[in-house]
């Protein structure tokens, strides 16, 4: 497993780091949610991520107990607070009084003292930005969190809370989590360039666009047994990927993937982590076995001829 640097702090994160939106504490059963963070952890893999929100706390508390049998100082520890978390009017949000609970809370579901990387899981307009970093802010300065960083937030966003930090000298930003995959390429325009100024890291999610550029679905209409479309919880989200003209980029993918000796999975996530401000592509694997065969993209560096050949099948 190779490390990269979090943006330009001095936390090194694996190049592969895994998550846990809808599988753990979801449709992926707890023993092997379990033997899935084991095989990560033992390949190397010391960033962990997952939310408040997932399963209304249930993944933090199977990644706290997964995590728990390891030293604390070996992995690093990353959750979210935004999402609704209740019905009442303040259950959501980043109001200082939202995030200082939902903090408390989280250590408490991970059985931890602090989280290494605590992010704003998404924009809130009704918040002040100030009110919103000075609180993240203060968890740093109580040990609690040792960086913070946001989600889904806008190049503007970014930029504006760039300035408040400088302006009010609050801790910086580091760490920035977007969509990013080989079919979602968006972040390439404005974050990525605003982040590698500014010195906040990308860490992507769903490189694997939810399995599909793994190759695991053939068809649009069938689901593979036991994959995220064959569950209710998980269809509507691999839905948006499962299209036609995606699984036909896939299929002339392969080639490329086979000529270079690689899985499809690797050929994917090798691509992602082309990028020099990506310091980290999220998994979301359910199994041991997805786990070993993600794990070996790290450190495999794509030629620039085949690098040719996938913007040509991407365009």
């Amino acid at each position: 497993m190779k490390y990269r640097r979090l943006g330009n702090s001095g936390l090194k994160v694996s190049e592969i780091s895994l998550g846990s939106w809808l599988t753990y504490g979801g449709y992926v059963g707890q023993e092997k949610a379990v033997s899935t963070i084991d095989k990560a952890y033992e390949l190397g893999i010391n960033f962990f991520d997952t939310a408040n929100i997932y399963m209304r706390g249930k993944a933090e508390k199977v990644v706290g107990e997964a995590l728990r049998r390891y030293p604390r100082e070996s992995y690093v520890l990353a959750t979210k607070v935004w999402g609704p978390m209740g019905e009442r009017p303040n259950d959501r949000g980043l109001s200082r009084k939202h995030i200082m609970e939902q903090c408390e809370a989280s250590l408490k579901r991970l059985g931890v003292d602090y989280i290494d990387l605590y992010y704003c899981h998404a924009f809130d307009y009704d918040t002040p930005m100030e009110e919103t970093l000075r609180a993240m802010d203060d968890l740093i300065r109580q040990g609690k969190v040792l960086y913070i960083g946001v989600s889904n937030w806008k190049a503007a966003q970014i930029a504006e809370a760039v300035s408040v930090t400088e302006k009010y000298l609050l801790h910086r930003i580091v760490a920035n989590q977007p969509l990013y995959n080989m079919f979602a390429r968006e972040i390439e325009q404005e974050v990525i360039p605003l982040c590698e100024r500014n010195g906040i890291g990308q860490v992507v999610y769903s490189p694997l666009a939810q399995g599909v550029l793994a190759g695991k679905y053939q068809s649009v209409d069938q689901a593979p047994a036991g994959s995220r479309a064959s569950d209710e919880r998980g269809k509507e989200t691999v839905k948006s990927w499962l299209k036609e003209e995606n699984l036909r980029k896939v299929k002339l993918l392969e080639p490329v993937a086979k000529e270079l000796g690689i899985s499809l999975a690797q050929l994917a996530l090798a691509w992602t982590l082309r990028q020099p401000n990506v310091s980290s592509a999220l998994i979301g694997a359910s199994t041991p076995e997805q786990v070993e065969d993600n794990v070996k993209a790290s450190g495999i560096a794509i030629p620039d001829e085949a690098l040719k050949k996938i913007d040509e099948i991407l365009s």
